[in-house]
């Protein structure tokens, strides 16, 4: 492989892995609101957060190129009070990496957060323990496994997205090109050895990531 070769897989390891971390509080709130809160506008909240996975991603890329484009609400916003861009940089890459994988991590946690039995966060309640405290010690820890296995759905669907990124982000060179828009590329003008090497790639990298995750579930496995 070479060095730009190197480059596409590096940008695309690390941004993937960084927009799992950022849809990671949002996620989780929005997980344990839908296992254990009955609110007006649940079944809103819920179809809202599962649309990625049932919309093609180009609708959903394009739908994020007019909330931050710079005539949209969003990117006009941050354009004219922050002079901050987002689309065709790589925090449109991130953007659209944490969007589509967002519901991966909710539908996993939220499982999770379901099977946590409320009587133990009672029982924690009754000796003192506040509701954040009760969170951190007795929700999350139970339901880790959920979460673990979320985090790495949502990476590894970070890493093979395609049509969102494309949509607001772009194919540049060195600036927005991930693994899935290079491969694509080098498809289109004939490079296959190219395309191949990278494919590897993202077979080793999902790879890796699951049997990380099975090695550490099997290390908490009583």
């Amino acid at each position: 492989m070479n060095a730009e070769e190197w480059q596409i897989v590096w940008f695309t390891a690390w941004v993937s892995a960084l927009s799992t971390l950022v849809i990671l509080p949002i996620g989780l709130a929005l997980a344990w609101a839908l296992a254990r809160r009955n609110w007006p506008g649940k079944s809103i909240v819920e179809t809202l957060v599962s649309l990625p996975l049932v919309m093609p991603p180009v609708a959903t890329g394009l739908m994020l190129l007019k909330l931050f484009g710079r005539r949209g609400p969003i990117g006009g916003f941050l354009h004219d009070h922050l002079n901050f861009d987002v689309l065709f940089t790589w925090r449109a890459v991130l953007l659209a990496l944490s969007v589509m994988s967002l519901p991966l991590l909710v539908r996993s946690a939220r499982v999770a957060f379901e099977e946590v039995n409320p009587r133990l966060e009672q029982i924690a309640r009754t000796l003192g323990a506040g509701n954040w405290r009760v969170f951190c010690t007795i929700t999350v820890p139970l339901a880790a496994r959920g979460i673990i296995a979320g985090m790495i759905l949502a990476f590894a669907r970070a890493l093979g997205e395609f049509g969102a990124t494309i949509m607001i982000a772009g194919n540049i060179p060195g600036k927005t090109s991930t693994l899935s828009l290079a491969i694509f590329q080098d498809v289109q003008m004939g490079e296959d050895s190219s395309a191949f090497r990278l494919l590897g790639v993202s077979v080793v990298l999902a790879f890796a990531a699951v049997w990380a995750s099975e090695l550490l579930l099997r290390r908490k496995t009583p």
